[in-house]
């Protein structure tokens, strides 16, 4: 057991002078597909249709070349079960550690 007190006193030098690896960002939309539309075997026509948009919404959300709006979010939401939250907050985590790793490339 560690206690909390005794890590004061910890040499930590060698985990803190790694250097940190960058992890792989997961557009909302390859989540979508694998967590989602995989498993329940939905094409992106099937998930338009289901949704009442376009198709080549959900297959460019899929590919990451589109973002989950407010609106996308509202009927994935209805249509999974979850909230719309779930889905704006990973379509804002996502854009989130684009622009910290963009930010650490430039300085």
């Amino acid at each position: 057991m560690i206690r909390f007190d005794s890590l004061d006193k910890a040499d930590l030098s060698d985990v803190l002078a790694r250097p940190r690896k960058q992890l792989s960002i997961t557009h909302p939309g390859q989540f979508l597909l694998r967590e989602f539309m995989e498993p329940h075997e939905l094409t992106a026509n099937a998930l338009a249709n289901a949704l009442h948009v376009p198709a080549n919404r959900i297959t460019a959300i899929v590919k990451g070349q589109r973002g989950i709006t407010a609106d996308s979010a509202l009927r994935l939401a209805r249509y999974f079960g979850t909230t719309a939250d779930f889905w704006l907050n990973l379509q804002k985590d996502y854009e989130l550690r684009q622009a910290r790793r963009t930010a650490q490339a430039i300085t």
